[in-house]
C-alpha cells in the first residue's frame, strides 16, 4: 500500500485545466520530486494534496483514507505537513515561537486548561517544546532561538520554515522549492537536511525544486509535469532519459541536466 495515492486529479479555474488527470504513488521512506517547467502545475498539486485547493475530480488517499473529505486544518494530524514556496513565517515572532505554532496540530489540552495554564496544559507544553528543541538543534537554528524569524538572514528563514514543518512530526513532508534563492553553500546544507530528514527521522519526502542538480542526487523516484498532465514517472535516470521529458524541456535553462 502507498503511503500517498493520487489517482485522476483534475483541478480547473474558470475552465482552465491547471491539473488533468494526473494520478502517481509515494511509497514509505521515499524522497519523490515533483519536476516541469514553470506553469506545469507543480505547486497546484501541492495545493490540493495539503487542502488549499479542492479538485473538481479524484481522489487523494495518505495511508489509503482519502484526503479530500479532510479539512485542510486537520491534515496536518494525519500525518502531512509542508513548507511553501514564498516564505510564511511569523515575521515577529521568534524562531522558537514559529516552531511552537507547527505543534499546534498537535495540541489536546482543552480551552479552560490552556487559558488558566493548568497542569495539563503546562505538562503538554513542556512536552511540545522538547520536541522543538531537537527540531533546532536537528537544523542548526540554536544560535536564532530567540531572535524574530523576520530579522534572520534569508537561508535560515529557510530552514526556519523547514524546521516548522518538521515540529508538526510529519510522515509526509511536502517542500515547495525549498532550495529557491539560495545559494550554492545553504542549497548543500538544505540537501543535506532532506536527506537527513528522510533517513534518521524516517518522513517520507515529496518536493518540488527547479535545481535539477539537487533532484537527480537525492531523489529515489522523480514525477513529470508538463500542462498540468503526467508526461513521465520512474527513476532519475529513467526520466533523464525519457525523450518526452527532454523535448518539454528543450530550450529551457533546466535543459543541461538532460545533457542537452
Amino acid at each position: 500500500m502507498a503511503l500517498l495515492e493520487v489517482e485522476k486529479i483534475t483541478l480547473t479555474f474558470k475552465g482552465i485545466a491547471a491539473l488533468l488527470d494526473v494520478s502517481y504513488r509515494i511509497e514509505k521512506g521515499q524522497i519523490v520530486s515533483l519536476i516541469g517547467p514553470n506553469g506545469a502545475g507543480k505547486t497546484s498539486m501541492l495545493n490540493c494534496i495539503s487542502g488549499r485547493y479542492v479538485p473538481d475530480s479524484g481522489s487523494i488517499r495518505l495511508r489509503d483514507e482519502e484526503l479530500l473529505d479532510v479539512p485542510a486544518h486537520r491534515r496536518t494530524r494525519r500525518g502531512l505537513s509542508r513548507t511553501f514556496q514564498n516564505i510564511a513565517l511569523f515575521k515577529g515572532l521568534s524562531v522558537l515561537d514559529n516552531l511552537m505554532v507547527g505543534r499546534h496540530a498537535r495540541m489536546d489540552a482543552g480551552i479552560l486548561s490552556s487559558v488558566l495554564y493548568l497542569g495539563r496544559a503546562r505538562a503538554e507544553e513542556d512536552r511540545h517544546r522538547r520536541r522543538v528543541e531537537e527540531v533546532i538543534d536537528f537544523l542548526g537554528l540554536s544560535p536564532y532561538r530567540h531572535q524574530p524569524a523576520g530579522r534572520l538572514p534569508y537561508g535560515v528563514q529557510k530552514r526556519v520554515e523547514l524546521g516548522r514543518a518538521l515540529a508538526a512530526e510529519p510522515e509526509l513532508i511536502l517542500l515547495d522549492e525549498p532550495m529557491a534563492g539560495m545559494n550554492l553553500e545553504e542549497t548543500e546544507d538544505m540537501a543535506r537536511y532532506i536527506l537527513d530528514i528522510n533517513e534518521e527521522w524516517g518522513v517520507t519526502v515529496f518536493l518540488v525544486e527547479h535545481d535539477m542538480g539537487v533532484v537527480m542526487d537525492l531523489s529515489d523516484h522523480v514525477v513529470v509535469l508538463d500542462f498540468g498532465q503526467v508526461l513521465a514517472t520512474g527513476s532519475p535516470a529513467e526520466v533523464q532519459a525519457d525523450p518526452a521529458v527532454v523535448a518539454a524541456y528543450l530550450g529551457s535553462q533546466d535543459a543541461a541536466f538532460l545533457g542537452r
